[in-house]
């Protein structure tokens, strides 16, 4: 989970300091297992699969 919020940080900081238009994404979908796939989109799309349990 560290790693994804790193990853959208960076991506956020590198949009607010860029000189001109930016756009930054992120879906979920659940998949099998306990598990969530995490999509970031900004230019280039970033992929992580990570583990999650319902409440």
């Amino acid at each position: 989970m560290d790693k994804i919020e790193q990853k959208i940080r960076e991506l956020l900081r590198d949009l607010l300091q860029h000189d001109g238009y930016g756009h930054l994404e992120v879906d979920m979908k659940i998949m099998k297992r306990n598990q969530k796939e995490v999509i970031i989109k900004c230019g280039k799309e970033f992929r992580y699969v990570v583990d999650f349990e319902l409440d």
